[in-house]
């Protein structure tokens, strides 16, 4: 399998559906799929019967969930990418975490700039 970007993916995202969905349709699947993964939940907490609660179908929710979430950013032209970064700095700041996620993947010896399935990821959206 083939690692993914998350530029990659809103680069998908937005040509599928560009001319197709809107913000707001794309917000109403998102919740439908929330609400999908607390039913997983609800299961296998005993709260709710009936309901399959295996990790195969937590991830497919899941997967939704990051399908639609992505998709909103990249009709919304928002680089997710570059958010979260800054969100991550702001939060181990705030939260005095011992590295943010720049450090981790520094750590861990990733180039988060460069990936190796794409060659330059500034020019995946504009």
């Amino acid at each position: 399998m083939k690692d993914l970007t998350v530029r990659q993916l809103q680069a998908y995202l937005l040509e599928h559906y560009q001319q197709s969905r809107t913000e707001e349709g794309l917000f109403i699947k998102l919740v439908e799929e929330v609400g999908e993964v607390a039913e997983v939940l609800n299961g296998r907490s005993g709260r709710k019967e009936g309901v399959q609660d295996s990790n195969e179908e937590l991830a497919k929710e899941l997967a939704d969930i990051i399908h639609y979430t992505v998709a909103i950013a990249a009709i919304n032209d928002i680089d997710l990418t570059k958010t979260i970064f800054e969100k991550d700095k702001k939060a181990a700041i705030k939260y005095q975490h011992e590295r943010d996620l720049e450090g981790y993947l520094e750590a861990e010896g990733q180039n988060y700039l460069f990936p190796p399935t794409c060659e330059n990821p500034w020019n995946v959206i504009k």
